[in-house]
């Protein structure tokens, strides 16, 4: 279950909101608890990749770099920056490690033109959005509670 507190692996839901908004998605996230906006990031990645590889397909080089960058900009300061090593254990420093690889596997893809890489990071980053989001009762039930 995810609330967000010590204990948790991931910092708050303020902090969750100013991420968002560093990353330039544009969605209401002041009205969003911390387990949405966790999966608001993994969509817009999503979104990223995809947008990415469909431009890289079609041979727009400019634009594949901006949504290679904004899929970057998720990871880095959105994901990987609202981790709390020292509470999150093993868990965080195994997502901070998955995270700074699929960084490095975009700027590959990026100065590669590389498809393969793209859908790899697309293949890592996939199940834990899935699995972020079936976790979604449990964690709106567990905020509740908190209140």
């Amino acid at each position: 279950m995810y609330a967000p507190h010590a204990a948790s692996p991931f910092g708050h839901a303020h902090s969750f909101a100013n991420m968002y908004r560093t990353v330039g998605v544009n969605t209401s996230v002041e009205s969003a608890d911390p387990h949405r906006l966790v999966a608001m990031l993994f969509d817009g990645f999503m979104d990223a990749v995809a947008q990415a590889r469909g431009a890289l397909q079609a041979g727009d080089i400019e634009r594949k770099g901006r949504e290679i960058v904004r899929a970057a900009r998720i990871i880095e300061e959105g994901l990987k920056a609202g981790l709390n090593l020292e509470a999150g254990g093993d868990l965080a420093a195994d997502l901070n490690d998955l995270y700074a690889y699929v960084t490095l596997r975009l700027t590959q893809a990026n100065l590669r033109n590389d498809d393969q890489a793209l859908q790899e990071c697309r293949r890592l980053i996939e199940p834990l959005r899935d699995a972020w989001a079936s976790i979604a009762p449990q964690a709106t039930t567990a905020a509740s509670t908190a209140r």
